[in-house]
């Protein structure tokens, strides 16, 4: 192991793996964490194995809503082997729930599981984690988003989580300044949902950029808010410009 041992949230699928993937080949050893894609996370984790001819992670289950998964999570964190020795080197809160849901038949425990899942879980892993994340030299990267400032028909529920998220996280960067450092990374259109195709295409019609994101635009964009040090209460707005425009 290169690199030091970083925890991503969310991580079998989509954004996640591919943030994983990237930092694995970068010689990082990469809890990844999963609520139920066991199975994707295993073959991205077994295909990085191959290729580079070295352990480079584990999987670790369990739903980050429940109160003894979570608490869990920390706990074989802190315990596992690597961690003693070396600390923590990135922690990465990704793990998100996004769907569409008006306003009017949302219901209060759909609010709650997202603010458990968007605002709580990172706020007890950032705490759980920093004894190791200190003695790592390590740094905190949440997954926000663009709808800061904005309204999105259905959203209300995803949208004020996310904003959470956002403010927890600004406010660790200054409570643990010169301990661990914190920043926010905010993805624009980047691999739509089936059920949001319209708006999708309405909205790359106003990226200046032109173009939709890829995965790995993301990746490389949290790979840079872990290693670069000079950078401390920060949210990057990887979205091709749009966060300058009206949406």
């Amino acid at each position: 192991m290169s690199g030091g041992v970083v925890l991503i949230t969310g991580a079998g699928q989509r954004l996640g793996a591919s943030t994983a993937k990237r930092l694995m080949a970068m010689g990082h050893y990469v809890i990844i964490h999963v609520r139920r894609s066991v199975e994707e996370a295993e073959a991205l984790l077994q295909e990085a194995e191959d290729t580079h001819g070295r352990p480079c992670g584990e999987v670790m289950v369990g739903d980050l809503t429940v109160d003894e998964d979570l608490f869990g999570l920390v706990a074989s964190v802190v315990d596992h082997p690597l961690v003693k020795t070396n600390g923590l080197h990135g922690l990465v809160h990704n793990a998100s729930f996004y769907r569409q849901s008006p306003f009017e038949e949302t219901s209060l425990e759909t609010l709650r599981n997202l603010n458990r899942l968007h605002v709580e879980a990172p706020f007890v892993l950032t705490q759980g984690l920093l004894d190791p994340l200190e003695r790592g030299g390590g740094s905190v990267v949440a997954i926000v988003d663009t709808s800061w400032g904005k309204a999105w028909p259905g959203l209300a529920h995803y949208t004020s989580s996310k904003a959470g998220l956002r403010q927890l996280m600004l406010n660790l960067a200054g409570e643990l300044l010169g301990r661990v450092r914190v920043n926010c990374l905010a993805p624009g259109a980047i691999m739509a949902a089936d059920w949001e195709a319209d708006h999708f295409a309405s909205v790359l019609e106003q990226v200046p950029l032109g173009r939709s994101g890829e995965a790995d635009d993301i990746a490389s964009g949290v790979v840079f808010l872990l290693t670069n040090k000079a950078v401390n209460a920060h949210v990057l707005h990887v979205d091709g410009g749009w966060s300058t425009h009206d949406a």
